[in-house]
């Protein structure tokens, strides 16, 4: 029965709140039987320690296929500033699940490609800025390559067009 997550999620014992990690996450990929606990693990993204913070970044991304009722919306802007997490491993976790984001909901490739560009990586040391610039850009190539071609500012709004459409997003 799930009806503790956060608990579960929070578990000292951290073997098994990665297990149950990694069973939500594969679930996830062919049902929304977890959709429903969607803002109990958003409230983990300010959690203070960094693997409860990977766990709800990866649960939250392969939920975002679910989510008809744009939640995501509401938890986006705190979902992008882990692109600079204090931990660097969560900095590169979130750029990666970035990408299974905006392929399942194409209206936020503008926003996260404008946090990834924007991105300061400064405070990484010279040993893992390297990995999380690699990232970034396996990721922003993905985003790209999902039939968005071009990504207009004008104005800060965000234009994007792809072989069928033209769409707009502010």
């Amino acid at each position: 029965m799930k009806e503790n997550i956060v608990q579960k999620l929070t578990s000292k014992d951290d073997k098994y709140a990665c297990a149950f990690t990694d069973r939500i996450v594969a679930e996830s990929h062919d049902t929304d039987e977890w959709y429903e606990y969607f803002e109990d693990v958003a409230s983990l993204l300010d959690h203070p320690k960094s693997l409860v913070r990977n766990r709800a970044l990866y649960i939250l991304a392969a939920n975002a296929q679910w989510d008809e009722e744009n939640r995501f919306d509401l938890i986006l802007p705190d979902y992008l500033k882990h692109i600079t997490d204090e931990k660097p491993i969560t900095a590169r976790q979130c750029v990666k699940a970035l990408a299974q984001v905006g392929l399942a909901r194409p209206q936020y490739i503008p926003q996260i490609l404008s946090a990834l560009r924007s991105a300061d990586l400064s405070k990484y040391k010279d040993s893992m800025r390297p990995l999380i610039e690699r990232d970034m850009e396996e990721t922003e190539k993905i985003l790209m390559n999902s039939g968005f071609t071009e990504v207009i500012s004008l104005n800060n709004i965000f234009y994007f067009a792809n072989e069928n459409t033209e769409t707009k997003a502010t």
